[in-house]
């Protein structure tokens, strides 16, 4: 189990203005700290290769790893890896991913299946993420699954562990308690900064008022 569970960002960008996402950003990364950022996007709405160039300057220059889920985006921007989201054919996407993408760090989404996340620690991934997708209808029982998932892993495996669409601050406690390496905390472009300030800091209190009784 890992002696420090660290906050991983989810940064949601739709067709917002450079300016106004930069800002979001500052308030998220002034809250708590932040070890990793993934920067994404709504399904319809491509990224900015300007815009997405300024918010990973403006992260890596606090110290945080920036991440993308497009390789050559990820390269032309100078982040500093690609995250594979999950799909039916995990396995195969990261493999293809990790051949594109040089030296930076890869990381991917195993789902909840034991076999693909194993899959993907072996073929070379630099953390394995539980996440659950958004088609999940019960989202209750994922968030178990997801729980006992992160629980397995961090007992039995040395690569980082990561817990992404964390629902709530409850839930962030309970996986840095079961061993998450990484804390997933979503922020979405178009809300209110105070707001997304708010919800990075209670999770980062989360994990830490576990850190402080272990």
């Amino acid at each position: 189990m890992p002696s420090e569970t660290s906050l991983y960002l989810q940064f949601t960008a739709g067709r917002e203005a450079a300016d106004d996402l930069c800002s979001l950003l500052i308030a998220a990364l002034d809250a708590a700290p932040i070890a990793s950022l993934l920067i994404g996007t709504q399904s319809e709405t491509a990224l900015d290769p300007a815009s997405t160039r300024s918010l990973v300057e403006l992260a890596q220059k606090r110290g945080v790893a920036v991440l993308l889920s497009d390789a050559g985006l990820a390269a032309n921007v100078s982040a500093d890896g690609v995250h594979v989201s999950w799909s039916t054919d995990i396995v195969r996407q990261f493999k293809t991913t990790r051949a594109a993408a040089g030296g930076m760090i890869v990381g991917a989404d195993a789902g909840r299946t034991r076999h693909d996340a194993m899959e993907l620690g072996e073929s070379g991934a630099d953390y394995v993420a539980f996440g659950i997708p958004a088609h999940v209808e019960d989202r209750q029982r994922a968030a178990e699954r997801q729980l006992d998932l992160v629980s397995w892993w961090s007992e039995v495996f040395e690569i980082p562990c990561v817990a992404l669409d964390v629902a709530t601050v409850e839930q962030a406690g309970q996986l840095a308690k079961a061993g998450a390496d990484f804390v997933g905390v979503a922020i979405n472009g178009n809300e209110p900064a105070a707001e997304a300030a708010a919800r990075v800091r209670a999770y980062s209190q989360a994990i830490a008022a576990y850190e402080d009784v272990k």
